[in-house]
């Protein structure tokens, strides 16, 4: 049995000022927004203003990730994405996420279901992170 990924999508996230929370019971947080970008790659359109990351550094150095945030697709369909992640402090780019979608009826209703993997690079030189979206499936 074999594992191959299929690119589905790219997101290019625009990020704002990060909100530093500071340290918590749980480690330092940081709320990450995400104030717009572009969907691209086998599916066209925008991400909307109003997500973010609710970033948590733990105290053995591990970063969590999750993100929560909305795609509008040129066909005016609204995709919710969750991203989540967990990464050592040294992990090399591109970080690997878990995309989760919640779609209504009028959108790409396939998103709904299966397992897909996120390759995250970080460019935060340029205030956003870049995501191709890859869904998985299993050849006998």
């Amino acid at each position: 049995m074999r594992v191959r990924g299929t690119h589905v999508l790219t997101i290019d996230a625009l990020l704002g000022p990060v909100v530093d929370v500071g340290q918590t019971p749980t480690g330092h947080r940081r709320v990450i927004p995400i104030v717009g970008g572009t969907v691209s790659d086998g599916m066209v359109g925008v991400v909307l203003p109003g997500g973010a990351d609710w970033n948590l550094q733990r105290p053995d150095g591990s970063t969590e990730l999750w993100a929560r945030y909305e795609l509008l697709l040129a066909d005016g369909a609204v995709v919710s994405v969750t991203n989540t992640a967990v990464h050592a402090a040294d992990v090399p780019a591109p970080i690997l996420t878990s995309p989760q979608f919640d779609v209504g009826a009028g959108g790409p209703v396939d998103l709904r279901t299966g397992v897909y993997v996120g390759l995250l690079t970080p460019r935060l030189d340029e205030g956003r992170v870049r995501i191709e979206v890859h869904r998985l499936s299993a050849d006998l």
